[in-house]
């Protein structure tokens, strides 16, 4: 099981084939995304790895994160997540991860917050057909209809579909597929729609439900960190 990789979501737009066929993809950007800090079945009871990417001011970082990166020798990070991985596919603190990490035509899950819609009808929620257009109703054409039941046991029950808050959860889209990867801008191209809005930073896995393309490097594409003496892309493509 090899580590995923934290991006940021730029927008959609489309691309064409060599055969003039356009296909809709969302564009991911990587921003430093990092190893911060390795969780091991010793210490922690589970084998993970501990990502973070983008930037945050070390004004609004809390002494206890100040002294975590510290550790990890990189700078403070705006968002931290976690992959549970095998033991063999432990990557280095401190190393940068690429967008090679995935290959052209893999398929991943991509997990995000989807776009909050607020306070929403029954029918756009959970997709309910409504009342009858005619034959005695009036005015409330749009509504989820009885909520409840007579005397036994003459309550509404808990978890009932009714009105309220839409959006603004954590979604996982599996079977996506990778379309393109630009290693020296950091990008990766997936067709179709991911969640989340713009800026959002969504986390890609691969997928749990197809095979894994032999192309795909193990433990992953990366960059060592400067300071371990290895050039850049050393560990890139290791198979």
């Amino acid at each position: 099981m090899r580590s995923g990789l934290l991006a940021q979501k730029v927008g959609m737009t489309r691309i064409f084939t060599d055969a003039g066929e356009h296909v809709p993809v969302t564009v991911l950007k990587l921003e430093n995304c990092q190893v911060v800090a390795h969780r091991t079945q010793e210490a922690n009871g589970y084998t993970a790895l501990q990502l973070g990417a983008g930037t945050r001011k070390v004004k609004n970082v809390t002494r206890a994160q100040r002294g975590h990166f510290a550790k990890a020798q990189v700078e403070p990070k705006a968002k931290l997540v976690e992959f549970r991985v095998s033991p063999e596919n432990l990557i280095d603190v401190g190393a940068e991860l690429t967008a090679d990490h995935f290959v052209a035509g893999q398929f991943v899950d991509v997990t995000g917050t989807s776009i909050g819609k607020g306070f929403t009808g029954a029918m756009k929620r959970w997709n309910f057909g409504g009342l009858r257009a005619t034959h005695g109703v009036s005015i409330s054409h749009r509504s989820h209809g009885s909520t409840g039941n007579r005397q036994d046991p003459g309550k509404t029950f808990a978890g009932k579909k009714m009105a309220g808050h839409y959006g603004d959860e954590r979604i996982t889209t599996q079977n996506l597929q990778i379309v393109r990867t630009d290693v020296e801008r950091g990008l990766i191209l997936i067709r179709g729609a991911v969640p989340g809005s713009k800026g959002g930073w969504v986390m890609l896995r691969d997928a749990v439900k197809k095979a894994l393309p032999e192309g795909a490097p193990k433990p992953g594409a990366y960059r060592k960190p400067e300071n371990s003496g290895a050039s850049a892309g050393a560990e890139a493509g290791a198979k």
